[in-house]
């Protein structure tokens, strides 16, 4: 099966110059793929050239007249910029003409602009952003939500339990995943208002057999692996993904103080190369009808190669269909959840 990704070229702080060689060094790894490159056609001819890969046959490109720069706001990417790079790359989802989308641009203006092209699920209210970080176990452990949604009601935050159970499943290949729901300590009566109802909520899905609800977690547990999936709200989570990105570039740093650091380092190599933040780039917006994977902004080459590897196993692993059938059976529609919204 041929899985073709739409890549907004334009996004991010870099463009062409980082999503064209990332996008063309996957494909060498990946036969069963093709792209479709959107953005200013001749900066993207331009560049392919410089590759050696104005001819590839597995590269199209679809010409989009505008681009949403990292600081637009969300009015000018959503209603200005209709031909923008990043909105012509997720109608391309919209119309079946690409199985995923891969964008490096404005979280901001990528979460709406998506939501206003695909729409989201029934019974989803709010889009939530899901990445991956490593952990003690030697395994993934799934976070969510990451940016999209500052304030959340109990009723969002169960619903981005479900999604990111729904997602680790069908990725990981594991049945029931265990949730963790992010705290200020693993008690019962510890927490704000929102985490507590929300631990209500999920005890009860687990009682039915319907999530695997550990129980609350907290920041450190993230990298114990003790749970497959953490969930909290996009404040929390967004400031929780930097402050690792920035602790990982500080021991980059630290590393390269001395020549006895850097010896320290090359013999540790193989042990820091788990903590790359590169290697875990690339973050789904979930709760749509239709994928969307999110680059970091910053990406280099080897990062931006690493999101578009997770948009392609995700539609590989039909991780839409999956989410749709299993949100349809497991999300609450209940007058009581409908007043929370």
């Amino acid at each position: 099966m041929t899985i073709k990704i739409s890549i907004d070229c334009m996004g991010g702080d870099h463009g062409p110059s980082v999503t064209i060689p990332a996008a063309l060094s996957f494909l060498k790894q990946q036969p069963e793929a093709e792209l479709i490159l959107v953005g200013l056609e001749e900066s993207l001819r331009a560049e392919l050239k410089k590759h050696h890969a104005d001819t590839n046959p597995r590269v199209t490109i679809k010409h989009a007249s505008e681009v949403v720069e990292m600081d637009d706001p969300v009015e000018v990417a959503l209603r200005r910029k209709k031909d923008s790079s990043m909105r012509v790359a997720v109608e391309l989802v919209k119309d079946g003409t690409a199985n995923v989308c891969v964008s490096a641009g404005n979280t901001g203006a990528l979460m709406a602009v998506s939501r206003y092209v695909l729409k989201t699920m029934a019974g989803v209210d709010r889009p939530a952003i899901c990445s991956i970080l490593p952990n003690q176990k030697n395994g993934p452990t799934y976070m969510l939500d990451l940016g999209a949604n500052v304030d959340c009601s109990p009723h969002h935050l169960h619903q981005f339990a479900i999604m990111g159970s729904v997602l680790f499943s069908a990725m990981e290949g594991v049945k029931k995943p265990t949730i963790g729901l992010l705290n200020v300590g693993t008690e019962e009566i510890k927490g704000n208002d929102v985490v507590k109802e929300t631990a209500l909520l999920l005890r009860a899905d687990h009682e039915r057999g319907s999530l695997n609800f550990h129980g609350n977690v907290e920041g450190n547990d993230i990298f114990k692996g003790t749970t497959d999936v953490v969930v909290c709200d996009g404040f929390v989570g967004n400031v929780t993904l930097k402050a690792i990105e920035g602790l990982s570039r500080y021991m980059k740093s630290v590393f390269k103080q001395s020549w006895l650091s850097m010896l320290g380092a090359l013999i540790a190599r193989g042990a820091l190369k788990k903590l790359n933040p590169e290697r875990y780039n690339g973050a789904g917006l979930l709760g749509l009808k239709g994928l969307v994977f999110k680059s970091h902004g910053g990406a280099n080459a080897y990062a931006f190669e690493w999101a578009i590897k997770r948009a392609f196993d995700a539609a590989k692993y039909n991780v839409q269909e999956q989410l749709s059938a299993m949100i349809a059976e497991l999300m609450p529609d209940t007058p009581d959840a409908q007043r929370q919204v």
